[in-house]
């Protein structure tokens, strides 16, 4: 919005000053200004009002030291993080771009699902929440909806240099893979022989769906600990912001040799905006929190995060980037999957860990909830400081 009341400014009036709106990096970082103060500021009245609608967390006695006490602290604080995100984004981003929209369309998507879920725990007194078949329906819908626009729309392209320095921009299902020399991979080498290529369509959203649906339920069990969704996810925002930033840059693209696609270092705009959101969010959440995010934050951070990675074609860098939300699906699907295979073969259920997800599983070995955390953020930088070295390292 701000950037095209101060194009016409610049342009049309010729104010002095007025032309700084045209660069990227100074909107990105008004925009996490912006997100920290509103997320800061407003998210001690909605605290206050969730305190006083008496919209707190039930929570299951798992047998965890200290569990019992977070009982009654609000939940459904996503929407400070909600909030903080798309009112930045919609200030300082370019609102016409295509990525925006899509990411906005992400954030509301998902956010809403997670509400719902949300709603039906704390006024229905549901303790299930929604029915897990129509979380799926909602993801599937996100990944049809993020799929089909980044094959069918004509805005989204990729573009090629030739030696002579000319170039030309076209429709492409082109992805980045991590540390290979030649590091581009076309979703048409997944189609088989015989099946024309304008069918690929149907396998790339299949693609799409699966990692949509991965990422969000993966953020999804992270959210169990204070402060843990939160952080991953800004160190996880960080990284993409500089992967966007870099895929939208002509000049750095050809130099570190990356996919360049044209408009999209717009998204660095809405990156700094979900950081600033999760890091005001952040404030509260840390242990002990006042505050949990709920499904409406935690679905909404990891569907946003893959939609992201999806668009600037880094989809294949996710099990690094996202290596946190990784381990704790994979660790809640070997505790279930290694519980059936014992309890079929030797007539009683064993476990590979004592409780899952994998931070339940330290907090059984008595680590205190801080230190857990703050050693899944270290792993966190480590996986992102890698993921930014495929960069350069082939």
């Amino acid at each position: 919005m701000f950037y095209y009341l101060f194009e016409y400014l610049d342009k049309t009036l010729n104010i002095p000053g007025a032309g700084v709106f045209q660069y990227i990096t100074f909107r990105a970082v008004a925009a996490v200004i912006t997100s920290l103060g509103i997320a800061a500021i407003w998210g001690k009245s909605v605290i206050y009002r969730l305190q006083r609608l008496q919209i707190g967390e039930e929570i299951r006695d798992l047998g965890l030291e200290g569990q019992m006490a977070k009982k009654g602290t609000p939940t459904m604080g996503g929407f400070i993080i909600l909030l903080s995100l798309l009112i930045p984004t919609i200030l300082f981003s370019k609102v016409t771009n295509v990525y925006i929209v899509l990411l906005l369309t992400s954030a509301v998507w998902l956010g809403a699902v997670g509400f719902a879920d949300d709603y039906i725990k704390v006024f229905k007194k549901n303790k299930d929440g929604l029915s897990g078949k129509f979380k799926i329906i909602g993801q599937v819908g996100l990944g049809i909806i993020v799929g089909l626009t980044m094959y069918f729309n004509e805005h989204i392209k990729v573009r090629e240099f030739a030696t002579d320095g000319t170039y030309v921009d076209h429709k492409s299902l082109l992805t980045t893979v991590p540390f290979m020399k030649g590091n581009s991979f076309d979703y048409n080498m997944l189609l088989p022989s015989f099946i024309p290529d304008q069918y690929v369509w149907v396998v790339y959203v299949l693609v799409v769906i699966f990692i949509i649906t991965a990422v969000s339920n993966g953020a999804n069990i992270t959210d169990g600990i204070d402060g843990l969704a939160a952080g991953t996810s800004v160190i996880i925002g960080i990284a993409l912001a500089i992967l966007a930033y870099v895929s939208g840059n002509k000049v750095i693209s050809q130099y570190l040799n990356v996919m360049f696609i044209p408009n999209s270092g717009e998204l660095a705009v809405f990156c700094a905006a979900f950081v600033g959101a999760c890091i005001g969010f952040l404030w509260y959440n840390a242990y002990p929190a006042q505050v949990f995010m709920g499904d409406t934050g935690s679905l909404m951070l990891g569907g946003v995060i893959a939609t992201l990675a999806i668009v600037i074609r880094k989809e294949m860098l996710i099990p690094v980037l996202c290596g946190i939300f990784l381990i704790e699906n994979l660790s809640v699907i070997m505790q279930v999957a290694y519980f059936k295979y014992t309890k079929r073969k030797y007539g009683e259920g064993r476990r590979i860990f004592l409780m899952s997800p994998l931070h339940h599983h330290f907090q059984k070995k008595n680590y205190h909830e801080a230190k857990i955390v703050t050693r899944f953020l270290i792993v966190g930088i480590i996986l992102a400081v890698i993921s930014l070295v495929t960069l350069k390292l082939r």
